[in-house]
């Protein structure tokens, strides 16, 4: 049980890590997009520049506003970010870790449970702008998750079994990219989505919310946030190697596939624009939902037709 712990603490440094990187690789990515270097001064090619950015948030004054709700305020970023690194607990580690046989469960679980920080954050802030904010991302985050366990209970049906384990073993001839690249998509759609990254990203509606449900954070609460945000990329990412492009947790492969799917997320940053919010609601109900469906009566007929 200790070792089991001790190894739960280094796994969680090395995602906060990870997200330290994954920041500053955004920044590279989006200059480069944008015909400019990206940090580049403090260290070499910016290497210290997160960790330069996390002293000077740590150290600015933690403000308060004066009416909003104190407990919730509060605690809302280190929920959010707490479950964000429960998460990582679903993948199938061979390395004395949990192996979860209802992996699959539990991720959605958990993927619900995200809400909850979102909706309390906007609300306890008692501002109109992280209200509606809140309220968006909450709308966002149901109606695409929806989408996600579907296409997941597709591969479930497929595979036979809710262990991720399963689902990376039955990719060793060919990946479930291939076999199934319609679903791969809405998959990623709904990861932009759910993550409310651009071109979903109405919680943090920049030009017409001031930042969304996080403006009245600074300090410590909007580091939290901030890391609760890049911690759920990274594992998403994952989570969509293990679904459809295989590999072991413990080879080198699997963290190029990674980095590869992360960069797509960035990439999307860079290039497309904000959608207005009635299309997105259009998206995820009448598209995306009827496709996950559709697939879902399909896997279960190859499935009992075949065995």
């Amino acid at each position: 049980m200790i070792v089991m712990i001790l190894s739960y603490l280094m796994l969680m440094v090395c995602v906060l890590v990870g997200v330290a990187f994954i920041t500053l690789f955004e920044r590279k990515v989006l200059g480069y997009i944008q015909i400019r270097k990206g940090p580049n001064k403090l260290g070499f090619l910016g290497l210290f520049q997160p960790f330069s950015d996390a002293v000077k948030l740590f150290v600015k004054e933690q403000t308060l506003p004066m009416m909003s709700n104190f407990l919730p305020y509060y605690l809302s970023p280190v929920f959010g970010l707490l479950i964000s690194l429960i998460l990582w607990m679903v993948f199938p580690y061979d390395l004395g870790l949990v192996n979860l046989d209802m992996g699959v469960l539990f991720f959605l679980c958990c993927l619900s449970l995200g809400v909850y920080p979102l909706m309390s954050a906007g609300w306890a802030s008692n501002c109109k702008y992280s209200l509606l904010g809140s309220l968006r991302a909450v709308a966002q985050t149901i109606s695409y998750e929806v989408s996600l366990a579907l296409i997941l209970l597709c591969y479930v049906f497929l595979v036979g079994s809710f262990n991720f384990m399963e689902l990376s073993n039955y990719q060793e001839m060919i990946w479930f990219f291939w076999l199934t690249f319609p679903l791969s998509m809405v998959w990623l759609g709904s990861c932009l989505a759910e993550m409310n990254r651009t071109p979903f990203d109405f919680a943090e509606g920049e030009s017409e919310l001031v930042s969304g449900f996080n403006t009245e954070y600074s300090s410590g609460g909007f580091v939290l946030i901030f890391m609760a945000e890049y911690t759920s990329i990274l594992f998403m990412s994952g989570a969509s190697v293990l679904l459809f492009f295989g590999g072991n947790l413990i080879s080198l492969s699997f963290y190029l596939k990674l980095v590869l799917v992360s960069f797509i997320f960035i990439w999307v940053r860079g290039t497309l624009p904000r959608l207005r919010y009635d299309k997105l609601m259009y998206l995820a109900w009448k598209s995306f939902l009827p496709m996950s469906l559709n697939y879902l009566i399909f896997f279960m007929g190859v499935k009992v037709f075949l065995f």
